[in-house]
């Protein structure tokens, strides 16, 4: 009986932060709308996925306009239907969710995964390229990043963090993003001076001294580079640049499509340096 209970109390909470996913951008004073939606996030909670698409399919037709929470609608039910591996009908709402929001990265992420699974790979990259225009995520740049080296494109790699850090001087994760290619690129001078300047804002990044680490011993090196790499121990020995969820806090090792805690979708970002 106490594992039934602490079964359906944890259930409980996933609903309702599943619910809170949905319903934070939804309009005000539209019951009917809170209503599906916190029967499809019970659905679907609870694996009843069948039930879960029927009753997101209903709230779109209960609110068809150009909102916010349509992008996380469209998300919820493309993730549903991939599930079921019916892959068009998935490209078909995540195509809708970035309709309703340019910037969500999670869907511009699973549908460039679609469109590259299926040999598209030219399609997959202007998708991620279209949502790295406004939201600039660890996560496309990264897939950009590899579908450059895979046509043998490495200065359209550079060039790819460099107007990505453009446009957001203030994103230390992209600038290390940015140093991380230097350093595969045997660019070792360009790596240190990147990684050096970057060390400056955040000193307490290992991520930063385990790339400095790295970059001085392929340099030769070997003092300084056993110096960052114990800096980088002792920091935490993360090859990975932190985020953590823009609306609870709640930190992760690297980005994921939701929070890990609140199960918002679309709210990690990479942790900024401290003050």
């Amino acid at each position: 009986m106490t594992s039934l209970l602490r079964t359906v109390h944890a259930l409980l909470i996933l609903v309702r932060a599943l619910r809170s996913a949905l319903a934070v951008h939804a309009p005000a004073n539209d019951p009917a709308l809170d209503e599906l939606l916190e029967r499809a996030a019970a659905a679907r909670a609870s694996g009843r996925a069948e039930e879960a698409r029927t009753l997101f399919e209903q709230a779109l037709r209960a609110h068809p306009g150009a909102h916010a929470t349509l992008a996380t609608i469209h998300y919820e039910l493309g993730r549903l239907e991939a599930e079921r591996r019916r892959t068009a009908a998935a490209v078909v709402h995540f195509k809708s969710a970035l309709r309703a929001d340019r910037g969500f990265v999670p869907a511009a992420i699973a549908l460039g995964d679609a469109q590259e699974a299926s040999g598209d790979v030219r399609e997959a990259a202007r998708t991620w390229e279209r949502t790295a225009e406004v939201q600039p995520a660890l996560a496309l740049l990264g897939r950009l990043e590899r579908v450059y080296r895979n046509e043998g494109r490495p200065s359209r790699m550079i060039a790819l963090y460099r107007l990505a850090a453009e446009r957001d001087p203030d994103n230390l994760a992209i600038a290390a993003g940015l140093g991380r290619v230097y350093f595969e690129l045997e660019m070792l001078h360009e790596a240190a001076d990147q990684f050096e300047k970057i060390e400056v804002r955040a000193p307490d990044m290992p991520v930063v001294h385990a790339f400095l680490g790295a970059t001085f011993e392929r340099r030769g090196e070997t003092r300084e580079a056993f110096e960052e790499y114990r800096r980088a121990l002792r920091l935490g020995r993360a090859f990975d640049w932190p985020h953590a969820c823009v609306v609870c806090g709640a930190a992760g090792a690297a980005w994921e499509d939701r929070c890990p805690r609140c199960l918002r979708v679309n709210t990690l970002r990479p942790v900024g340096p401290t003050a």
